[in-house]
């Protein structure tokens, strides 16, 4: 399963998950039965290359996240001290995330 992200960094360990609006790149996890595959930068979720894209997590549940939706993703935010991507992944397996809706 694929999820995206807007960071800041290009450092899969570095990188903290940032508003869309600060964001300099959007990384995409490849997440199998529990473990990280790998960890790609791209300079927008569009232009990740993936035929489908599962989960998008954000900054927070209040950003705009309709387009996100429309490209069928689930929309989820992180919660407090999940700040970069380890800890969102660990929050992704453990479903402690928030589901972001309209």
């Amino acid at each position: 399963m694929l999820i995206t992200l807007p960071v800041r960094g290009d450092d899969p360990k570095k990188a903290k998950i940032v508003p869309r609006a600060e964001a300099e790149q959007w990384a995409l996890v490849d997440f199998d039965e529990g473990v990280v595959r790998s960890v790609t930068f791209h300079p927008s979720w569009e232009e990740t290359g993936a035929d489908w894209i599962d989960f998008a997590v954000l900054e927070n549940r209040y950003e705009n996240a309709m387009d996100l939706m429309e490209a069928g993703m689930m929309v989820l935010a992180r919660r407090p001290g999940q700040d970069d991507i380890e800890l969102v992944i660990e929050g992704f397996k453990f479903k402690e995330l928030d589901e972001v809706g309209f």
